[in-house]
């Protein structure tokens, strides 16, 4: 009789919740996989896969039902990744284009490494990503929720620089490049939603303990400072954070040396 159940049951109930200004959302597989946009895509350098990949997607603007270009979104990963996503670029529908792409559970997706699960059941995609300097934390995958916000600063007034700094002063600019390829895994004073990676303020800044350029070292590819096959973060090139982009992170990063507030 059990047998007899279980063999009734879908083989596959992935499930994605959307948390919008007009109510919540829940779309299965199936849904998506007939949705009536849904299309085959190819993706020829996919972030996450490292070469090309074929996909059957949905476009995420078809998705975002009263969802307008000034909003935040944040895409939350079952590993505890958090994606925040400002709405404007998820919208277009030219230059770099963002797609929702939902595992076949007759056609599994393969692991992303050799003791790695697959990216599925929902892999946020760009096609044309460099149109539009798409960086690799814009690609969130296992995702089970996305959800409108506030804006990463009226959430987390603890992470903002000294007021009296210049919108232009390179310490701002490096809080901007930090919520965008940073944030997804850190958390900074406390403030974030990501349970990845260490918060990097509280109780000490990576700036006060990593000696003269060797922050800037790690950043660039963490493996070139410490060796470690199960380390999880990513290097982060030239074409996704320029040397000029780095150094305002790292300046971002000193200023909120001394901005310490303990949770």
């Amino acid at each position: 009789m059990l047998a007899s159940v279980l063999l009734a049951l879908p083989a596959y109930a992935a499930q994605l919740t959307l948390d919008l200004a007009n109510g919540s959302r829940t779309w299965d597989t199936a849904q998506l996989l007939k949705h009536p946009q849904a299309r085959d895509i190819e993706i020829p350098d996919d972030v996450s896969y490292k070469r090309a990949m074929h996909y059957r997607a949905v476009p995420v603007a078809v998705l975002l039902e009263g969802v307008s270009d000034g909003d935040h979104l944040q895409a939350v990963a079952t590993d505890g990744f958090a994606a925040e996503m400002p709405a404007g670029p998820l919208l277009q529908k030219t230059g770099s284009q963002a797609w929702l792409a939902i595992e076949d559970p007759a056609q599994p997706w393969p692991g992303l490494s050799k003791d790695k699960p697959g990216a599925g059941p929902f892999y946020l995609v760009w096609t044309h990503p460099e149109a539009s300097k798409i960086s690799p934390e814009q690609w969130p995958y296992a995702v089970g929720r996305i959800r409108l916000l506030a804006s990463v600063a009226e959430r987390f007034p603890d992470m903002l620089p000294d007021p009296k700094l210049a919108a232009d002063d390179p310490v701002n600019k490096g809080l901007a490049l930090f919520q965008k390829n940073c944030f997804a895994c850190h958390r900074l004073n406390g403030a974030g939603d990501s349970q990845l990676g260490p918060d990097l303020n509280i109780p000490h800044n990576p700036t006060e303990y990593f000696a003269a350029d060797y922050l800037k070292l790690y950043i660039r590819n963490p493996q070139n400072l410490r060796q470690w096959p199960q380390a999880k973060m990513p290097a982060i090139t030239p074409d996704v954070l320029s040397d000029e982009e780095l150094v305002e992170v790292v300046s971002y990063l000193q200023h909120m040396a001394g901005r310490k507030v303990t949770p």
